[in-house]
């Protein structure tokens, strides 16, 4: 199994028990049902995984957890961004130990940082391990945005700095990584609805959230541009993409919970102080499920 991240990677969603707690076994499953799908890789522990309602300890879990079952069929991608550089290069040594094959780092996101700030914690955490690391821009949650520049530079600076996920919603900016620094660093789109657009311009990858919701659907659309049949994955992505728009007009770990159960894959309910979404507002979600339902038998007569 090849450790380079390509295609699409399920944003794995963490499954609780009825009394709150990490369910190990339904993990498994929600591992299985990206793997079964032919999906590429996962990531365990970011935020459709309700990071910020994990402990220290819960999150070594499920890189363990995952990691184990997983067994080299897919790379695993552990988040290990923290609020400090020590709690990081804690986390960073527990999901090497425990078999992650590549490390997403993202910047503290509490109190916005300074770009020289940013970069000493990205340094001292990239020194501190051998995995690769996939550096994550979410200037919304950090509060500075890396620019195409500056990531790029990491990658130059930093043998293992391989990949960033850019969540800056910026498709400027996505294109400059793919056509200006292809060889410095990798592009993995954290925007679901990006699929398409960023496959076939020559991303690496897209993670997706959405995937644990449809994930054979994922699976079909980057099979379709990996063989060249972009016509089939346009046709393909208009009967996902409704699900996708309707995901991410939600608050989107929720939704995602509330999409599997609908599909018929209950993972439990949010970690409070997340909260169950209202039945009325999965209105046009439970819709998009049933229409891209109807499409798919429709195609196959």
């Amino acid at each position: 199994m090849s450790k380079e991240l390509s295609g699409i990677l399920t944003a794995l969603a963490t499954p609780f028990d009825q009394n709150g707690e990490i369910d190990d076994n339904l993990l498994t499953k929600v591992v299985d049902r990206s793997v079964d799908a032919g999906l590429d890789a996962v990531v365990v522990g970011g935020g459709t995984g309700e990071v910020s309602a994990l402990s220290f300890g819960e999150r070594v879990h499920l890189f363990q957890v995952v990691a184990d079952h997983t067994s080299g069929k897919v790379p695993v991608v552990a988040n290990v961004g923290a609020l400090t550089s020590k709690e990081s290069i804690k986390l960073s040594h527990e999901a090497q130990r425990a078999g992650a094959d590549v490390l997403m780092l993202i910047t503290p996101y509490y109190e916005q940082l300074t770009h020289a700030e940013t970069a000493k914690y990205i340094k001292d955490v990239a020194s501190s391990v051998e995995l690769p690391i996939m550096l994550y821009n979410n200037p919304s949650v950090t509060g500075v945005n890396l620019d195409a520049d500056t990531l790029a530079w990491f990658g130059r600076k930093f043998p293992n700095i391989k990949y960033v996920k850019d969540s800056s919603k910026d498709w400027e900016q996505g294109l400059r990584l793919i056509q200006h620094y292809k060889q410095d660093i990798g592009l993995i789109v954290g925007w679901d609805s990006f699929v398409i657009s960023a496959l076939v311009e020559g991303a690496a990858g897209v993670m997706a959230g959405a995937a644990n919701v449809v994930p054979t659907q994922f699976a079909a659309v980057a099979e379709a541009i990996r063989d060249g049949r972009i016509d089939r994955a346009r046709q393909l992505w208009s009967q996902v993409f409704p699900v996708v728009d309707a995901l991410l007009a939600l608050p989107f770990a929720q939704a995602v919970k509330a999409g599997m159960r609908l599909q018929g894959f209950d993972v439990g309910q949010p970690r409070e102080p997340l909260l169950e979404l209202p039945s009325e507002t999965l209105t046009p979600l439970k819709k998009a499920l049933e229409d891209m339902l109807r499409a798919e038998v429709a195609l196959r007569h």
